[in-house]
């Protein structure tokens, strides 16, 4: 069985992510997954380069998570093997005037990778049924019409060849508290806290619920979330990279044949 369907979120069934332990690890062990991480992000440089050469797909990773999970992170360990000629990463913070001008999908769909190409997306559009709610920045009639929303959107984008890798990156609630402790002690991460991380861990159990909901009406064939146990950083690592690896190596790309006929070509 591949670790995507070990992590999948199955379409259409509920989601309680008290069902999913975050600090799992599969029976691995830090070394043998950190020797495995350095493999798939060498596996990966060679796909991304192939469906570049190949122009008929794009690859869209979405990183979701409570504060601290580790978006971050997991760009810089794991994609920073990637050619950055053809890899994008967008972060997602509050709308600006221009794009509350527009509806929520907008400055998304802007975003979205060009055939060959790999975008990040540092938060994304499930903000708006996630922090939108929890924060009421919108009446519930219209986050929750958003759902249905997402789904055509995203369906749309597969049906365009863009392939969709959705992550939510689990911590539990004692792990957040020890990076945000360890952040307020380490001078080169303090940088990094916010008002917002330390008034949103007080809404713990709405995000969960929000996280809940997305998760399970928004999983779908064409677009899966995976619920990635993100407690153990090297363990994170290796789940986001191997998963990738398996989605781009489950679209069977070749190269394409040369436009010219390399016969004729002669070397003087």
């Amino acid at each position: 069985m591949e670790l995507r369907d070990k992590l999948v979120v199955r379409p259409d069934k509920p989601v309680k992510l008290q069902d999913w332990d975050p600090a799992e690890t599969l029976g691995l062990e830090k070394e043998s997954a950190v020797e495995k991480t350095e493999k798939s992000m060498a596996r990966l440089d060679e796909l991304q380069y192939l469906m570049y050469a190949g122009h008929r797909h794009a690859l869209l990773v979405v990183l979701q998570g409570m504060d601290g999970a580790g978006k971050d992170g997991t760009i810089r360990h794991v994609m920073g093997g990637l050619n950055p000629q053809g890899c994008h990463v967008t972060s997602f913070k509050a709308p600006s005037a221009e794009e509350a001008d527009h509806d929520f999908l907008w400055r998304v769909h802007r975003a979205v990778p060009p055939a060959g190409d790999v975008a990040i997306f540092n938060r994304s559009h499930y903000e708006d049924v996630l922090v939108a709610r929890v924060r009421k920045l919108v009446p519930k009639e219209v986050w929750s019409g958003r759902y249905d929303q997402i789904n055509r959107f995203e369906q749309l984008l597969t049906d365009s060849g863009v392939v969709i890798a959705k992550f939510f990156l689990h911590i539990s609630k004692d792990e957040q508290r020890r990076r945000f402790e360890q952040r307020l002690r380490d001078p080169t991460k303090q940088w990094k806290l916010s008002l917002d991380d330390f008034e949103d861990r007080k809404h713990w159990d709405q995000y969960a619920a929000a996280y809940e909901e997305a998760l399970a009406r928004c999983s779908t064939a064409a677009a899966p979330w995976f619920v990635v146990p993100a407690d153990k950083k090297w363990f994170r690592n290796f789940a986001v990279s191997r998963i990738l690896v398996e989605t781009l190596e489950a679209l069977d790309m070749r190269f394409p044949k040369p436009s010219v006929d390399l016969s004729r070509i002669k070397l003087i």
